[in-house]
């Protein structure tokens, strides 16, 4: 039951787990009333913590709580509406110093203007853009196509480019790039992410082309290795936000937002962003055309895409 959750998700319950554990020994709490947790508990923790951590981080605490209780069979018996109170306070006290400064979301204009810092001959460059354009127009999370450490990439979890495959057509003969990912935040089996040919210079087909041929990783490395002095890299996160760094935020809001400035309707757009079915996505092609084929009446006639 603990392999259901994530090794990064399991890090972080840990890390929850054991700041409730030194909360409840300094309170002098009963291990029994520490599981099953009674509401009481769960508030007196959540408020001793608050204006210390961020409100998500509590979140992600309590999460860690309730997936204990889960792992070892016993019930969640803390008062929901109690708990979201708690919680919303929570944020509300969250500290400066754990507060991300707002920036404007990625988009279109401000790709372009990520390119006019980049060298695309360059290998690192040449990854790190091809990287940008298809999580972008896929819709995708950035920690989905990159890795955490060099030598973490494993060709079970991480994307690599045997997992692309260019001009799929549709039923409408329409062109699609699509990418399988073995693993995502959400799926242990994997899903696939769909994006098309654009008119212009932050088009990824064109930009992962450039890439495979400054640095033509091998059929099972990862998707976007780079040509380092010493060695091939995959490419990690860290790498990516050296070379992208206090520009834009939120890959996939923005990517998302293009969409919907194109006239896609919003389930369409919820769909794009993580297809279930192979055969749903390719139905949805025309919709991730540069100009989209079909006119903008269908958002009142496309039925719900769940």
């Amino acid at each position: 039951m603990n392999m259901s959750w994530a090794p990064s998700t399991r890090e972080c319950y840990g890390a929850g787990l054991l700041v409730f554990h030194v909360f409840c020994d300094k309170r002098k709490i009963p291990e029994e009333q520490q599981c099953p947790v009674d509401t009481r508990t769960m508030l007196n923790f959540i408020s001793s913590c608050a204006g210390s951590y961020s409100g998500k981080t509590l979140a992600n605490y309590m999460y860690a709580i309730k997936a204990w209780h889960t792992l070892h069979g016993q019930p969640w018996k803390v008062q929901q509406d109690e708990l979201k109170a708690a919680l919303d306070g929570a944020l509300e006290c969250t500290p400066e110093t754990s507060k991300r400064q707002k920036r404007e979301p990625f988009s279109t204009e401000l790709i372009l203007k990520i390119r006019t810092y980049l060298d695309l001959s360059k290998p690192l460059d040449a990854a790190v853009y091809a990287c940008l354009t298809t999580s972008f127009y896929g819709i995708c999370r950035l920690g989905e196509l990159t890795v955490r450490a060099l030598k973490a990439f494993n060709p079970d979890k991480h994307v690599k480019r045997s997992n692309v495959k260019m001009d799929v057509k549709d039923r409408n003969d329409l062109l699609v790039t699509e990418i399988f990912l073995p693993r995502t935040k959400i799926s242990n089996v994997g899903q696939s992410m769909f994006w098309a040919q654009q008119d212009n210079f932050t088009d990824p087909k064109s930009v992962l082309l450039n890439h495979f041929a400054i640095n033509n990783p091998g059929s099972d490395s990862h998707l976007f290795t780079w040509k380092h002095v010493k060695r091939m890299r995959p490419l990690t996160r860290t790498e990516f936000w050296k070379r992208v760094s206090g520009i834009g935020h939120g890959l996939r809001i923005g990517g998302t937002l293009e969409y919907l400035l194109r006239g896609i309707p919003f389930d369409v757009v919820k769909s794009m962003g993580r297809c279930y079915l192979h055969k749903h996505a390719l139905i949805l092609a025309p919709y991730l055309q540069d100009s989209p084929a079909l006119e903008p009446f269908t958002r009142y006639t496309m039925p719900p895409v769940y």
